[in-house]
């Protein structure tokens, strides 16, 4: 009988704990939308109460988590979070093998999104594989002979705090989808009667999710914000490049479901910012498992702890 795994998704704007195998593909799964005032222990309620309900239909081998932070992957521990207040310094891979006896790993979720991809989606065969998540933040990992690259305790490529100035603008502030939330309220302010401001309409917040319409419709002004932040993101990740030069760059989140024009964008700004030698550059490509990266790559990291444990 084939085994079964545990794979947990924990962000700041969604949960998501799904059940699968070694090929990660997803059997079940149950997403939850995250309550900000009930902070951490709110997640946690949930994780406990829908293991009540697994434990009675499944029994998963091991559990891993993608956990949306600076995490202790060696232990565990949760460094913090910088959207959900109770995470700091919680032993969440201590609490969840006593919630249900199982072997469990815990790393940043950019980290298991990238072994997700590098295990089971575009990154087969392509080593060493850079996965960078476009989401509320902007998150990175290394994959390298199908393991992730860990640095010093807590956390390696993050490269979302990356200077893009001595000002201190960052990746993260120009790139994020918070940041082009940003760019298109500001947009609204100067330019009220354009294409942008109109599907935006009086709502505020999660502004970027017009941009993909616009972007069809050939509006000059959302080809502006489609190409600073590409250019932007471009810069960032010639640094990757510098230091590491992977084969492959692969573009997540929930930005990145603006498809073939950010991608587009992105690889044929990259060459621009890197040394001669090294051009044309790494590809560029788009995550195969789109908003999956995360919970499969999960399903791998349970899969790997499984393996460690009966050693």
């Amino acid at each position: 009988m084939q085994a079964s795994y545990l794979g947990v998704e924990i962000g700041g704007t969604k949960l998501q704990i799904v059940l699968g195998d070694e090929k990660g593909v997803i059997h079940e799964r149950a997403r939850f939308n995250v309550d900000l005032e009930q902070g951490a222990e709110g997640i946690r309620r949930r994780i406990a109460g829908h293991w009540e309900e697994i434990r009675r239909i499944q029994h998963p081998a091991a559990i891993g988590v993608g956990f949306g932070g600076p995490v202790d992957w060696q232990s565990g521990r949760i460094c913090c979070s910088h959207h959900v207040q109770g995470w700091s310094e919680f032993p969440l891979g201590e609490w969840l093998h006593g919630l249900t006896g199982l072997p469990v790993a815990v790393d940043n979720d950019a980290n298991v999104a990238a072994l997700g991809e590098a295990a089971h989606g575009v990154g087969l065969r392509r080593d060493p594989l850079f996965y960078v998540t476009l989401g509320s933040g902007v998150g990175g990992g290394l994959v390298a002979r199908q393991s992730i690259y860990h640095g010093a305790v807590p956390g390696e490529s993050e490269i979302g705090h990356v200077r893009l100035d001595r000002s201190g603008a960052t990746i993260e502030s120009r790139c994020s989808g918070w940041a082009v939330d940003r760019k298109i309220r500001q947009l609204k302010k100067t330019q009220p009667n354009c294409l942008l401001a109109k599907l935006v309409g009086s709502k505020e917040g999660g502004e970027a999710r017009h941009l993909g319409q616009a972007l069809g419709e050939r509006d000059v002004l959302a080809e502006g914000i489609l190409s600073e932040t590409a250019d932007d993101l471009a810069f960032g990740l010639s640094h990757v490049v510098h230091l590491f030069h992977p084969a492959l760059i692969v573009i997540g989140g929930g930005l990145a479901l603006l498809g073939e024009p950010l991608r587009l964008a992105v690889a044929q700004a990259l060459p621009r910012f890197i040394m001669e030698a090294f051009r044309p550059g790494p590809e560029v490509v788009l995550a195969a498992l789109r908003e999956d990266s995360v919970p499969v790559g999960a399903l791998a990291l349970a899969a790997l702890e499984s393996t460690k444990a009966k050693a």
